[in-house]
């Protein structure tokens, strides 16, 4: 059972392997909710998520003999990462399973800390049944990642340190995947104040929590799409969910467009890199029907790849308005191609990509084809050039942008 007790024997026992992730007022989302927010960046930890909490809980919990026949997980990153960590500490051979598709930041980590990384399946509930197969034929001890109570005590010690930090919180928005970090934390703080309300976060594309709490019990999707990876489970766990059904106040779901913004929202004013998965609860400040409340947003974690990141990055900007490509057709004739600059450089817009098409028509004296790829200040700003273009003929039409760079 998840009792205060547990939960206190957890904090101390977690003190040996996280950095201190004091809370962050955010001025920037605060402005923009009409709440005081706060970040409890767990982004920060050694290993880049809060998931070392529960692993090296749990395997402080086992015996010597359990830890050395072996310790094995099934993981999208972030729990390899606190199981592959704790087990060194501990002298203990660690074998983790991970999807195919998981950011190859989170494998080369998991591999530095001396596990033995396997990879398998395209989702974590496929990685997750071959780590049961391996560990009954190998005798290894398996470390669920979320489906277990005594890792979901270890996870809750963020409730703790919260409630020390900012003892008349109103709100925690948590992610949810499985459940444990759930489980945990609203679990502990139900315990510290009944009248807190802590509101679970999922992808839109994959909302096994959502849908199981609808249902009264535990379903499976049929498939799960999202890009924040560390959430992407088909079927909660059982264990933990009942936990789940009497502390979650109620839970919302974001969309993967939501989470591309966030991200630009995190880098540029916070000046942090936060995964898809950890930025849940920032675009769901947006979701809250609550003003001058105190919001915690628990920020899960930071593993993700440069690719990755530029992608998003890219994105976000287009969202934003601040990248956009036109396509305008123009005679075939010198000096067409500076009169388009002028105008762009007149109403303030950065050329940042020019494509050239000769071959778009037969007739060249007609038209050729020129892609441009700019930045602005913004939607409105991007209307402005768009319709300086158009006054000037060129009949611009937005295309999608092939790349920045």
């Amino acid at each position: 059972m998840m009792t205060l007790d547990k939960f206190e024997e957890a904090t101390e026992s977690v003190k040996k392997v996280i950095n201190k992730t004091k809370l962050i007022y955010s001025e920037y989302f605060s402005d923009n909710s009409g709440n005081k927010v706060y970040l409890k960046p767990e982004n920060m930890q050694y290993t880049g998520a809060y998931k070392v909490r529960g692993a090296y809980y749990k395997i402080s919990t086992l015996s010597e003999e359990d830890r050395q026949k072996g310790l094995i997980t099934a993981s999208a990153g972030n729990h390899a990462q606190g199981v592959a960590y704790a087990a060194k500490l501990y002298n203990a051979k660690a074998t983790i399973v991970m999807p195919t598709t998981t950011p190859l930041i989170k494998v080369n980590r998991t591999k530095s800390y001396g596990a033995e990384v396997v990879l398998y399946g395209n989702v974590y509930d496929e990685a997750c049944a071959y780590a049961l197969k391996l560990a009954e034929e190998k005798g290894y001890t398996f470390i669920h990642p979320f489906d277990d109570e005594v890792v979901a005590t270890g996870q809750g010690t963020i409730a703790m340190e919260i409630f020390k930090e900012l003892p008349t919180v109103d709100i925690i928005l948590v992610p949810i995947g499985g459940g444990g970090l759930a489980a945990g934390v609203s679990t502990l703080a139900k315990l510290l104040n009944p009248n807190v309300k802590v509101i679970g976060v999922e992808p839109a594309g994959a909302n096994c929590m959502q849908e199981s709490l609808k249902a009264g019990k535990v379903v499976s999707l049929p498939t799960v799409e999202t890009i924040a990876d560390g959430t992407a489970v088909k079927t909660p766990g059982s264990n933990i969910f009942p936990y789940i059904q009497k502390n979650i106040d109620d839970i919302i779901t974001i969309d993967d467009r939501e989470l591309i913004v966030s991200f630009l929202d995190m880098m540029e004013n916070h000046k942090m890199v936060v995964e898809n998965s950890g930025l849940l609860t920032v675009a769901a400040l947006k979701h809250l029907d609550c003003k001058g409340k105190k919001v915690v947003s628990v920020l899960s974690g930071g593993n993700m790849d440069v690719i990755t990141v530029a992608s998003i990055v890219q994105h976000g900007l287009i969202q934003r308005g601040r990248v956009f490509t036109v396509s305008v057709l123009l005679p075939d004739r010198p000096g067409e191609l500076s009169n388009v600059s002028q105008v762009i450089a007149e109403q303030q817009g950065n050329v940042i990509r020019l494509e050239h098409n000769q071959f778009v028509s037969i007739n060249r004296n007609a038209a050729v084809e020129l892609v441009i790829t700019m930045e602005a200040f913004g939607h409105e700003h991007k209307e402005q050039i768009v319709k300086a273009l158009r006054d000037k003929g060129y009949k611009p039409k937005i295309v999608q942008p092939t790349g920045m760079y």
